[in-house]
C-alpha cells in the first residue's frame, strides 16, 4: 500500500486514539490482540492482529502513542488538562480540536518509527510498536517539555532511581517472576498437547492481549499492577527456549525494570513516557539476539 496512504492512516489513527484516550485505545488494542491470537491458536487464518491490533489504526504506536503526545499538547500548550502525564483521560473531553491533530501527527511519527524499527533497523530485532512508542514519546518530550530526556531536579530534590529493596522491588520482583513462571507452563502444557509451533508462536500476542485488556479495571480507578511488559517478553522468552525457568527470569527482571524505567523517565519529569514500552524494547531485543 502507498505509504502517503498509511501515513494518512496512522494520522486517523492518533486522531481517534486521542479521542478515546491512551489507556482506552490501549484497552481495545488489547481486545483485537486476544480475539485475533486466540483465532489463530485455533488454526484460523486471521489479518486482525497484524492491520487493526498492530495496525494504523489501534497500533500502540499510533492510537497510544499519539493520545500520550496529545495529553502532554493538552496540558504544556493549551492549558487543558491537569497534568501532561495523564494518560487515562479521554482527549475528546477536552473540547480541544488541536489536541486531537497533535494526537494524529504523532502518530505519524510513530508510524514513521514503526517502519524504521521493521526496515532499516531491523538488525536490532526489538518490538517494533514498543520501540516507536518508546521514541515518539521522546519527541514528544523534547518538543513539549522542558525537564530533558530523564528529567531534571532542583538543587534542594532528591531523586531515586532504583526502588527499595525490602518493599517495592522484592514485591515486584516476585509478581513477575510468578507471573512469568505461569505463562511459561501454560506454553509448556500447549506444547506438550501437540500445539504446533507457528501455532505456539501466536502465544506472546495473546498473553499481551490480556494484560491489556486487564487496564480496563486501571481504567475504572482500581490498583491493578501493570503486567503487559512481563506477559509479553515472558511468553516470547518461553518460545524461543521452551524453558519455564527463562519465563519467570524474564518476568521478574522486567518488573524491576519497569520501576526503574518509571522512575528514569517519568519522575522530574513534565511529559509521559511509557515504561511498559521501555522495558518491552529493550527485553524483546535481548531475547532475539540471545535465543532467536
Amino acid at each position: 500500500m502507498n505509504w502517503i496512504v498509511l501515513l494518512m492512516g496512522a494520522f486517523c489513527g492518533g486522531f481517534i486514539g486521542a479521542a478515546f484516550g491512551a489507556i482506552p485505545s490501549f484497552i481495545v488494542t488489547g481486545l483485537i490482540a486476544v480475539t485475533g491470537g486466540i483465532l489463530s491458536i485455533a488454526g484460523v487464518s486471521d489479518f486482525s492482529v497484524s492491520y487493526l491490533a498492530f495496525g494504523v489504526l489501534w497500533g500502540p504506536h499510533t492510537a497510544f502513542a499519539g493520545a500520550a503526545a496529545a495529553a502532554a499538547f493538552a496540558n504544556l500548550k493549551r492549558n487543558k488538562l491537569d497534568s501532561a502525564q495523564n494518560v487515562l483521560k479521554p482527549l475528546y473531553s477536552v473540547g480541544d480540536i488541536s489536541t486531537l491533530i497533535c494526537g494524529g501527527v504523532f502518530a505519524m511519527i510513530g508510524f514513521a518509527f514503526y517502519t524504521l524499527f521493521i526496515t532499516t533497523l531491523s538488525f536490532a530485532k526489538t518490538d517494533a510498536p514498543g520501540a516507536a512508542v518508546f521514541f515518539t514519546l521522546m519527541v514528544c518530550r523534547l518538543v513539549f517539555g522542558k525537564t530533558g530526556p530523564i528529567g531534571h531536579c532542583n538543587s534542594n530534590e532528591t531523586r531515586s532511581l532504583l526502588p527499595d529493596f525490602n518493599s517495592s522491588m522484592l514485591l515486584h520482583a516476585l509478581l513477575g517472576g510468578l507471573f512469568g513462571l505461569v505463562i511459561g507452563i501454560i506454553g509448556m502444557a500447549m506444547s506438550d498437547g501437540g500445539m504446533a509451533p507457528e501455532q505456539l508462536a501466536v502465544y506472546p500476542v495473546v498473553c499481551f492481549g490480556i494484560s491489556a485488556i486487564s487496564l480496563v479495571f486501571l481504567q475504572a480507578g482500581f490498583g491493578i499492577p501493570i503486567t503487559h511488559h512481563i506477559s509479553y517478553p515472558a511468553a516470547v522468552a518461553f518460545v524461543l527456549t521452551g524453558n519455564i525457568a527463562i519465563a519467570a527470569a524474564v518476568g521478574a527482571i522486567n518488573a524491576v525494570l519497569w520501576q526503574i524505567a518509571g522512575n528514569v523517565f517519568n519522575s522530574h519529569c513534565d511529559t509521559y513516557i511509557d515504561p511498559p514500552a521501555t522495558v518491552i524494547m529493550l527485553s524483546i531485543s535481548l531475547l532475539n539476539l540471545i535465543f532467536a
